[in-house]
């Protein structure tokens, strides 16, 4: 008897998770940067190219995925250098601070915090200012998104919901799922139709997590 397949969540900070279809996912979205040498034979995989065996020359400018990306940086050979994507620039953190909930994250970047957290990968002389937007902008712009998240979950039961994720980012998608989870297993609850309140498979994650950390 086949076993039900359960999805594998995303790693965890500059962490991937590559049975995890998220993290993927994720690895596909592309950074701008520049090449610092000249890239044999990698103009076709770039974008750049129509023969194999073309190259990109000294300073071109580029769009890396950032599976590509994490593989050529290297700051002592500097292959490549990495630019900050335009969410994450100063422009940006500034709208997300006067109100965060106005932006459609979903296409901004789908997977604007799990990205922001691989920034940090990049971390070098020419690009400072990344080390510093992953843990104060992204911390911040989810807390700000948090409570109306939760809120909108908890207050849409048996509803089209399509209008109320369309903005969000995946893993802000995620935590609206649960909430509406919780929501729809407390009525039926409520109304007689299942025996017990289980505790939620994000909590149940958890603790799984934590008992691992605990025995390793």
């Amino acid at each position: 008897m086949a076993e039900a397949y359960f999805p594998v969540g995303p790693g965890l900070g500059m962490e991937e998770n590559f049975l995890s279809l998220d993290d993927i996912l994720m690895s596909q979205e592309k950074l701008p940067g520049r090449a610092e040498s000249a890239l044999p034979r990698l103009a076709v995989l770039m974008g750049q190219g129509a023969g194999s065996a073309e190259s990109i020359p000294e300073g071109s400018k580029l769009e890396i995925p950032l599976w590509l990306a994490k593989g050529l940086h290297d700051s002592k050979r500097r292959i490549i250098s990495v630019e900050l994507p335009k969410i994450y620039r100063e422009a940006w953190r500034t709208v997300f601070s006067a109100d965060a909930n106005v932006v459609d994250l979903h296409k901004m970047g789908p997977y604007y915090y799990g990205f922001g957290s691989q920034l940090l990968n990049f971390e070098n002389p020419e690009n400072p200012e990344i080390a510093q937007t992953d843990s104060v902008c992204s911390l911040q712009t989810f807390i700000a998104r948090f409570r109306r998240i939760m809120d909108s979950s908890q207050n849409a039961y048996n509803e089209d919901t399509s209008a109320l994720v369309a903005r969000l980012d995946e893993l802000e998608r995620a935590l609206f799922q649960v909430g509406q989870k919780g929501l729809n297993d407390f009525q039926c609850w409520e109304k007689g139709q299942a025996s017990q309140i289980t505790a939620s498979s994000l909590v149940q994650n958890y603790g799984k997590r934590k008992l691992a950390e605990v025995d390793g």
